[in-house]
Parts: C-alpha cells; structure tokens; sequence
C-alpha cells in the first residue's frame, strides 16, 4: 500500500458518508453492478409509447393535461398579424381567460383561493408557452413575480392589504428588481429607499440613469403597483436590499407624482408583454409598505431582522423567488419537446435524393439527420424527468413540508443548474430543427423563428445562465472545502494526488470512486451502456474537476482583493465548465430514475437506449476531457462514437413514437409540416412517378 493510499483512507469513511449536495449519486454506495441494457435486436414485444407519455407527465399529470387542454383555445394563441399595441392589448385580456380556469391561485393560501399547490402551480404554467410565450411572461410577471413577492416577502398583514387584488387582476403589478447598470448582480442596485422617522416613510429615490429599473414587464403600460427592490437605508445605516411596494399611476394609467418611465418598445420576442423603465425622484410611501417578513424598520428607525448575517438575509429574500428560474426551465423543455414533435413528424415523411431502387429517401433514415435531431429527443426526456425532481423540491420546500435553510440552498442551486441547461438546450433545439427542416422551417407558420425568438430571452432573465452557473460552481466548490477543512498542505496533496492506471488525477479522497476508475480503464469488458461505467464517468467529471479548481483556489480567501478576483477569473471557465457537468450529472441520474420506475419491460428497455444515448452524447462532447485525463483510451473513446450511432440507428423505428409521447396535439403544434401534408405530398408524388 502506497503512503498516498494509506493517508486518504482515514478520509474514505467521511467524503462517503457524508450527505451530498443533492440526491446522492450511487456511484460511492454500489453493492450490485446494475443490468447492462440488452442489444437492440434482441429486444421482444413493442414499447407502449402511452407508458413513456404517462412517466413524462410528473406527478403533477392531472393538473398539466387540463392545462394543456385549456391551451388549445385558439382564443389564447399566439398571432402574427397584430400591430404592437394589438399584441399587448390583447395578451393582456388574455390574463383574465387564465384566473377563470383557478389555476393561478392554486399556489395561495385557501384564504386566497388557493391550495398551497406550489408544485401544481409551476406544472399547469410551464404549459401555457404552447399557445404563447408572451401570455406565459406577463402571467408569470403578475402572479409568479409581483403577487409571488407579496406573499413570500410579506406578512399576514400586508397580504390583507395587496394580495387579493394582484390575484383577481384588480391590480397589475411590476417587479422592478433589474436595474439598466445592474442587471444580475442584485446586490449592487443604486436605487435607494431611505426612511424618515418623522413622516414614518420611505423616500424611494433613483439617484442616476444608470439605476433605472429597466427591462420590466407591466412597467411600460399596464402596472398600477410594483414591489420595488432597494437599498434600504435607516439612521444614517445601509441594511442592504428590500422589497416595498410602491403605487405608480393612477386608475387612468397616468404616473403618480415622482415617478416616471418610459416604453421599451419593440423587442426581438415577447412583444406580448409591455416592458419598461421606471424611475423614481423622492417617491414616499409609508413605513408599512416595506414587505418585513425578512427585515423590518420600526417608527423610530430601528432596523431588525430574525436573520443576523446581512448576506444571508439578502439571499433568503431572492431565494423566495426561486420560482421564476424553475418555471422557465419548464416551460423551455415545454417549448423544446414542441420543436421536436415538429421535426422528427416532417423528417419521418419528407423525402430528399433518390436510394436503391430510384425511391427517395426519408429524411430521417439518414445518419446525420438521425444524429441532428434524435440526441436532443434523449435530451429533452432527460430535461424533463429532471425538470419533475425540481417541481418536487420546489413544491417541499414552498408548500412547507420541508423548509429548512439547507433545503433552500439545494433548491437555489438545483434551480440554477437546471434552468441554465434547460434554457440553452431548448434554444439550441430550435435552431437545429429549423435546420433540419429546411426553407419549411423558415416559414414563420412552422413557428421555429417564433419560438426562437421569443424564447431567446430566456438564457439571460430570472439570472443570466452563465451568472448562475457560476453560482453553482462557487457552491460546489464550498461543499468541497468543508470536505478538507482544517487539513494541512500536505495532508490535502495525499488525499487528492492519485495513480489511476498510470495518469495522475485530483480524486476528491474517493478511494471507492478511484478504483472504479482503474476498473473502467482496465476492463474492456465494462459497457458504455452499463449504466454504472456511465456514472462513474459522468461522476468522475464533476469530482475530478472540482477537486481540481478546489486545489488551485485553496487560498483564495488569504489574497488581497484584487489578487483574489483575478484568480477567480483565470479559473472562470473551468468553473463553469465543471457546473454544467454537475447539471448534466443530475440530468442522467434523474433519467436513470424514470427509467427504473417504469415496469413494461419493452418499454424500460426502449427508454434506457434512449438514456444511453444521452450519456454517450455527454461523454462524446466531453472527449478531450476524458482522453487528457486518462479515464478513456484513444480506443474506448472511440468506442463511444461508434455505440452512440449504432444506438441512433436502433432508436430510428421508435423515433415518431418517442416524440409523440411528449404528449401535444396539433393544436399546441400548430405547424402545417407536421400534420401530415407532407406525407400527402409525397404520397401524389410517388403515384406520379409510377404512371408515367
């Protein structure tokens, strides 16, 4: 045994019994190795796609059919005809068609007409992007923002006096949180709110252009209130950022003295929802106006709070607005199963250059069609299985089954992850099925621009993805130092430096995980599809990464300032880089979930095809990681290219069927190519080809 070994055992114990950032993974606890999925050719009986459509549907499956029923009123749809003005005007009406179905409430208290259905709520919204994504943003700025931030930030007393009116539509309101020169960065924002002990006000004050509150929807027409967040400011003190709400015209729509703003006009996308500017030049409005539930100013000006530490306060008070971030990972992977239902419908029946026999070709027996569309399928089930995992994270901590301060956390970051993956890979679906689909897919009615272009914001509102993923990099990188807290130099070296078959790695102090490592790399017998070999390669990149920024960053906190942030910003890419190979992890193991839940076995075993597709395309994008590292041969990576195509071609027959277990009906897709025209068309030609 080397000194190496001898010094990380001690740490064995702690790195894998300790409780993980969420949902441990079962690479460190394996007793059993799991069933290596079979070859395709030896499969027997069909897949029932209702099955699949049934797991994809969550928990809350109930609750997203009605909504998605509720979707197919071409009333609620979006139209491409209609001036600016007409756009706003009537996704605005459109509101009200939504608070008739109840599914609004359904997150309030019962007092309120609600069931505390955190969870449903988010479910039933992800669906509204299919008739329009516009009337999914200003429902979610009014009852997921404004109204939301009353009832999380706000007491008893306050709901008494807002929420039933920002619920019933009675008032519209704004979140004016993003300022024009700080748009993620929340705690910076200049706006100011500074308390008078004598009048017992708060004067809200825009000290400069650049704090504008900028980008906000309802801001530009229809907001009669807003929950203004500022830097609050009492007896001469700075307590960091608060909410307050802040009336800002009057029943006729004119501003209300001291307030001021301006129209964003049109946009790239979204055009439905009227953003704008607001500004504010020495607003007052009472001292209970300020939503206290994390922080509170008394008459006099004495500033308390039942949270101590100001930075934890601070992300408390966003972190009960999570739900923006989760509801548009949903409605991305929404959108994204949508795009797809379209493609692989057209590409199952277009024909392109003439095959054996002077038969033209159907788009999708080609290989590289297969590989443009069908590892975004496998990603987007994916996507989804995880999307349900945080739907119940978010609904147990929300609902108050299980609200702690560490649950909160896990959500952020789990939130983080997956909006940021969600958001990127919908965007990236779109465009290449557009592609795909040719000039069809550039006819606006086949709706792949509009859903692009409407859906593009997505990547940077409810936090910028590349500022969460550095959220999530900063936190996996803490819960890794609590592993070697208090270890000396040496110490760390020992537990970190570790031989796996001749190529020296960062191993986190996971003896377990290193020798399954060593096996992979020197058993050909070990299976890309097993799905143990999966996540340990999976597993391997967020460790072995982690542990590796963690070594570089180690001293960090003992730099001076700047020499601090430069070193952060060397290391900026890696970090990220290893916070999407966290969210795709997550992804895999929440896919290796759905499939072991699923009992018909032909089905189970279609969808672990589907999965290994999955986890072979991660692994072939991430190669060069792999072969730099050791924990692949030139041979095995090899082998991941080759197994990822035969696997497409298996998973061509079924191609139709898993798309259509997404579950949309024409009137969600509303795209003239997958309604079957174009088999029509080819079907006239063929019969022509053969008379003549």
């Amino acid at each position: 045994m080397s000194t190496e070994q001898s010094t990380a055992e001690p740490m064995v114990a702690e790195t894998e019994q300790r409780k993980p950032l969420r949902r441990p993974s079962r690479s460190a606890t394996v007793q059993e190795p799991r069933r290596t999925a079979p070859a395709l050719e030896t499969e027997e009986g069909q897949p029932d796609f209702a099955v699949l459509e049934d797991a994809l549907l969550g928990r809350w499956k109930d609750l997203r059919l009605d909504a998605r029923r509720r979707m197919l009123d071409p009333e609620l749809h979006y139209r491409d005809d209609l001036t600016l003005a007409e756009r706003r005007a009537r996704v605005t009406s459109q509101l009200q068609a939504l608070l008739a179905s109840g599914a609004p409430r359904l997150p309030y208290p019962p007092e309120y007409g609600g069931s505390n259905d955190a969870g449903g709520n988010l479910a039933a919204f992800e669906e509204v992007v299919t008739a329009d994504p516009s009337l999914q943003i200003k429902a979610g700025v009014q009852w997921g923002l404004f109204a939301a931030a009353i009832l999380h930030l706000g007491t008893a007393t306050q709901h008494e006096r807002f929420l039933a009116d920002a619920i019933e539509l009675r008032t519209l309101g704004a979140f004016a949180m993003t300022e024009t020169g700080h748009g993620s960065d929340v705690a910076s924002i200049a706006t100011t709110a500074t308390y008078d002990p004598e009048t017992q006000e708060f004067v809200i004050h825009t000290p400069f252009r650049a704090a504008w509150k900028d980008y906000i929807g309802n801001a530009a027409i229809d907001g009669r209130a807003a929950v203004v967040f500022a830097q609050l400011e009492t007896l001469g003190e700075r307590h960091g950022v608060h909410a307050f709400y802040v009336p800002i015209r009057d029943d006729e729509g004119r501003f209300l003295p001291g307030i001021g703003g301006e129209d964003d006009g049109a946009k790239a996308g979204l055009n439905g929802v009227d953003n704008g500017r607001l500004h504010f030049t020495a607003v007052r409005v009472p001292r209970t106006n300020l939503l206290n539930r994390y922080g509170d100013v008394a008459p006099d000006g004495t500033y308390s709070s039942p949270i101590a530490s100001p930075g934890r306060r601070f992300f408390t008070m966003l972190g009960t607005l999570v739900q923006g971030r989760v509801s548009l990972a949903g409605a991305a992977i929404a959108s994204a199963k949508v795009a797809l239902q379209i493609a692989v419908r057209y590409a199952d029946e277009r024909r392109q250059f003439a095959g054996a026999g002077g038969e033209e070709t159907v788009l999708l027996d080609y290989p590289r069609h297969q590989r443009r569309l069908l590892p975004r399928v496998a990603t987007t089930y994916a996507a989804a299985f995880t999307q349900d995992e945080l739907l119940a994270d978010f609904h147990s901590v929300f609902s108050g089954e299980h609200d702690t301060d560490e649950a909160r956390q896990d959500l952020e970051t789990f939130a983080a992850a997956v909006k940021a993956e969600a958001t990127w890979h919908a965007l990236d679906t779109f465009q290449e099925c557009r592609e795909a689909c040719g000039g069809a897919g550039f006819l606006a009615e086949n709706r792949f621009g509009q859903l692009k272009s409407d859906l593009d914001i997505y990547a940077t509102f409810e936090g910028d993805n590349t500022v969460l993923l550095q959220l999530v990099g900063k936190r996996l990188l803490g819960d890794f130092g609590k592993r070697f807290k208090g270890l000396s130099a040496a110490r760390m070296a020992g537990i970190m430096a570790r031989q796996v078959g001749g190529t020296v790695v960062a191993a986190a102090g996971l003896t377990a995980f290193a020798q399954r490592v060593a096996d992979l790399r020197a058993g050909a017998s070990h299976s890309l599809r097993d799905a143990d070999v999966q996540e340990a390669l999976l597993t391997s990149r967020v460790e072995l990464a982690v542990a590796d920024l963690g070594g570089r960053l180690r001293n960090v906190s003992r730099l001076a300032p700047e020499e601090s942030a430069e070193l952060f910003a060397r290391n900026q890419h890696e970090l990220i880089e290893t916070a999407r190979a966290y969210a795709r992890l997550r992804q895999w193991q929440a896919f290796t979930r759905g499939v072991e839940r699923i009992e018909d076995v032909p089905t189970r075993r279609l969808l672990e095809q589907v999965r290994d597709v999955f986890a072979l395309d991660l692994l072939e994008k991430d190669l060069a990681w792999y072969l730099m590292r050791g924990l692949l041969s030139a041979q095995r990576a090899r082998s991941v290219t080759e197994t990822l195509d035969q696997l497409l071609a298996g998973l061509r027959p079924h191609a139709v069927g898993l798309v259509g277990a997404f579950g949309y009906q024409q009137g969600h897709l509303r795209a003239p190519i997958a309604s079957g025209a174009e088999r029509r068309r080819q079907d006239e030609a063929r019969a022509a080809r053969h008379a003549r």
